[in-house]
């Protein structure tokens, strides 16, 4: 028996809770604080990878079509590839800090992504609500990994780029299968689930 999409949307939430909680708190402590213990360098950009790694399960057995097989596929992708880069940093493999620059680009990615899937209008349900929001928030929200780059020690560039995470995970935890939005559901929809 294979879980509710909706399942699936709660578990990603939850990574990218941590992911942003992660980042806030070495906004908010400043790097030096945060890599007392060496451990901790490594934990958000390992969990950006493990998510990456973990959304090619969700491409093989929970697409319906190609273009969500394609779309699952490139947020594996971007994700995999920021957060390898971020690792290779960490580590100091990678010198250059123009690595830091495929944040953003997953950001975009992603976006751009979850609005090229998602084939019904705003107003449709609850999930194709979410799945607009979510995917202006990417694009819009890509500003800030891209502005951290460059001015690494900004406490408002970094504190953004983490509650963009933050936000992504509280709206995948909104994600219903077939809910209505704002009071009313496209008749096409479906049931709504209550």
């Amino acid at each position: 028996m294979q879980p509710a999409a909706e399942f699936v949307h709660w578990m990603f939430a939850t990574g990218f809770l941590l992911l942003g909680l992660c980042l806030l708190a070495q906004a908010v402590v400043g790097d030096e604080v945060w890599r007392r213990r060496r451990w901790r360098a490594y934990l958000w950009p390992g969990l950006a990878f493990l998510m990456g790694v973990l959304m090619w399960p969700v491409m093989v057995l929970y697409t319906n079509s190609t273009i969500h097989m394609v779309a699952h596929g490139s947020w594996a992708q971007a994700m995999m590839l920021a957060g390898g880069a971020e690792l290779g940093l960490v580590r100091g493999k990678l010198k250059s800090s123009y690595w830091h620059l495929t944040m953003p680009l997953a950001f975009l990615v992603s976006g751009t992504a979850i609005l090229v899937h998602e084939q019904n209008g705003w107003l449709f349900a609850r999930a194709a609500f979410l799945h607009h929001l979510i995917g202006w928030l990417m694009i819009a929200g890509a500003i800030f990994p891209f502005a951290a780059a460059f001015r690494p020690r900004s406490a408002v560039w970094r504190s953004g780029f983490a509650l963009a995470f933050v936000v992504l995970g509280v709206l995948l935890y909104c994600d219903r299968d077939v809910a209505p939005i704002f009071g009313h559901i496209s008749a096409q929809a479906g049931t709504p689930h209550r």
